[in-house]
């Protein structure tokens, strides 16, 4: 057997243990879904049964019940982000259109975004050629971007969306004006389960990347404290498109 014959095989064998383990953690993640499903159920329950009593200690329990309920719904927010994660790896792409793509994203935030006093300029570019994509995943991540830097301008600024033809295929700009991130968060932001945020999973940007790199693209960062966040994501140009796109 040469090296790379030795290579080759030991890469199939990280791989093959990694998609075990990546299999066991989803079927782990099913079966304390259930479970805390039901948790979750319960303490409504129970907290619809406490609310209607003035006891002062009947008032303590509750509080202690909201405690778990929230507790509650946070893991299941985790767990679901999760599975949502784990199950990237195979996606069918179809033709569509990028621009499509974001402006029902910015649509969905336009009332968020002028209750913030944040102002979205559109720069789409309409030559712009289809793209591979899979509708769901890739507004999942588009939002998850969106919701991002809308929340990092709590006292209002300006979000600006450029797509363009690169040489490569396309790519979309989304640049903030908001309080930018440090450099260890910069470094850190794709690794699952890192975060910043009190009660985050982590997973939404590694997510995002995820599904990015699921459509043959790459996503980039560049942030300044104080100044703004812009990220970039490229993906390809189909040469010939599915029979079905004509």
């Amino acid at each position: 057997m040469t090296a790379d014959d030795k290579a080759a095989a030991e890469v199939a064998a990280i791989r093959s243990r990694y998609e075990e383990l990546a299999e066991l953690a989803g079927s782990l993640a099913h079966e304390i879904k259930n479970p805390l499903s039901v948790i979750h159920m319960n303490i409504d329950l129970l907290s619809e049964d406490l609310i209607e009593s003035d006891s002062p200690i009947r008032r303590r329990a509750l509080d202690k019940v909201e405690i778990v309920r929230q507790q509650c719904e946070r893991m299941e927010g985790l767990l679901r982000d999760f599975l949502r994660y784990t199950r990237l790896d195979q996606i069918e792409l179809i033709p569509g259109s990028l621009n499509d793509q974001i402006d029902r994203v910015l649509k969905a935030y336009r009332a968020q975004a002028d209750a913030d006093s944040i102002e979205i300029q559109r720069y789409l570019d309409p030559d712009l050629p289809a793209i591979l994509l899979h509708s769901d995943a890739l507004q999942a991540a588009l939002m998850n971007l969106v919701k991002n830097a809308i929340e990092a301008m709590e006292g209002g600024g300006q979000l600006w969306v450029r797509t363009s033809l690169t040489r490569d295929g396309v790519a979309l700009e989304l640049i903030d004006t908001g309080c930018g991130v440090d450099d260890t968060t910069l470094m850190h932001m794709f690794e699952p389960f890192y975060s910043t945020k009190d009660g985050g999973s982590g997973l939404g940007l590694p997510t995002a990347r995820k599904i990015i790199e699921a459509h043959g693209g790459r996503i980039s960062v560049q942030s300044e404290l104080g100044r703004g966040t812009k990220f970039v994501l490229e993906f390809p140009v189909p040469k010939r498109l599915p029979a079905s796109a004509a």
